[in-house]
């Protein structure tokens, strides 16, 4: 108890914190809150200050902030974006990641950290994508759209890629069981579009400032039945999560919008007011500084691989560009594309967790990552430019 007191008292300081820190700096430059929880982790862990420490109680409810940050992913698809010419193209871009990433990285290290470090690669952080989307009007745009497609794509796709290559079976079986999960997954999205909502919809309104709060006890059910079913099949429990915020998407779908506003907005309190901050300041906490300081060739490596992280993934998604984008446009899609945070700290702690990944090589994927986070959505938006009212190509029809 004596390490974990201090602890318990500096994560949730450090939530105060960044939000501020983003708010003051956001005067001269947009940063993204996720950066600030990153750095100031690594400033009170081990590697700097040492006030903070690892334990086995934060690092349960880093796990929860984890899946939670998964669930708000699955809630915010927007099923539309797979349908069409952006859709396929998106998931064509996704596959050719893959395909680069795993085989660039095989050249260097065969085997399974190469699978790692692939689908560490080809993965894009949606929801630091979608606030900034939003802030700038861009997101019922067709550059909107095309980044929701690729965004999508970047968080579904790897989890996939998770669940059958990392899931400690041979990649048959593991499909075997992710046809499973799938069908047992289809089973709860089927309940949600056909249970009664009329009576549950007035039951969630009538909770809504009430200790009985019933809409966040169904999300926590929801996520927990899922995540069950994941870890008694033993898949990712972050594919549970993912496929719970979908199927609570569907179930709310025909809410009053003032009811779905004000439930989104408890369940958004839940997880970027208390359980995903957590996670990411815990991530910092736990970055192994260290193995970056006493190999100062890894530091040199760090814009390397944001380099690799924009050619692997950015390239590719510059397929699901809309028809009649600029080069400028077709860069800014590319950058947004990349920016990648929140699958590579999951896949690297796989790794580490399963000894596949060494600590040096998982602190250099997540320190590109932090700088993708830092630096793409900043330049793609600055050379985007503001949006003109009416200059937007008109949206293509998605049924072509």
């Amino acid at each position: 108890m004596d390490d974990l007191e201090p602890t318990l008292l500096i994560i949730p300081i450090l939530g105060v914190l960044a939000p501020l820190a983003a708010r003051g700096l956001g005067r001269w430059v947009r940063v993204p809150i996720v950066v600030f929880e990153l750095v100031l982790g690594i400033l009170v862990g081990p590697s700097v200050l040492g006030w903070a420490q690892p334990d086995a109680f934060i690092d349960v409810l880093s796990e929860f902030g984890l899946a939670m940050l998964f669930f708000v992913a699955g809630s915010e698809i927007e099923f539309a974006a797979f349908r069409g010419r952006t859709g396929r193209r998106a998931s064509l871009g996704w596959l050719l990641s893959l395909l680069l990433g795993v085989g660039l990285a095989w050249i260097f290290v065969p085997g399974e950290e190469a699978v790692i470090i692939g689908i560490a690669l080809c993965s894009t952080a949606l929801g630091t994508i979608l606030p900034i989307l939003r802030d700038a009007g861009e997101l019922k745009t067709p550059f909107g759209k095309a980044i929701g497609a690729i965004g999508a794509m970047g968080e579904f796709g790897p989890l996939i890629a998770i669940s059958v290559f990392l899931g400690g079976r041979a990649p048959g079986a593991s499909t075997v069981v992710l046809l499973l999960f799938v069908l047992l997954a289809g089973v709860a999205i089927w309940l949600a579009l056909h249970v009664p909502r009329g009576a549950m919809h007035r039951f969630v309104n009538s909770t809504l400032h009430t200790s009985g709060q019933f809409a966040i006890r169904v999300v926590l059910v929801i996520l927990a039945a899922l995540i069950a079913i994941s870890v008694v099949l033993d898949l990712d429990i972050l594919l549970g999560a993912f496929a719970a915020g979908i199927v609570w998407r569907l179930l709310m779908r025909d809410a009053a919008e003032s009811d779905r506003s004000a439930v989104e907005s408890k369940v958004e309190a839940l997880a970027f007011g208390f359980l995903v901050p957590v996670f990411f300041i815990y991530t910092g906490v736990t970055f192994d500084l260290d193995a970056l300081i006493e190999q100062p060739i890894l530091l040199l490596l760090l814009p390397v691989v944001l380099v690799v992280l924009f050619l692997v993934r950015g390239l590719p998604s510059m397929l699901a560009a809309p028809e009649g984008s600029t080069r400028r446009d077709r860069l800014s899609v590319a950058l947004l594309g990349a920016t990648a945070l929140p699958i590579i700290v999951a896949v690297t702690a796989i790794g580490l967790d399963e000894g596949i990944l060494s600590s040096a090589a998982a602190a250099l994927l997540v320190g590109a990552g932090m700088l993708s986070v830092l630096l793409f959505p900043l330049v793609a938006m600055s050379i985007r430019g503001e949006r003109r009212v009416g200059s937007a190509v008109p949206v293509e029809d998605d049924a072509a």
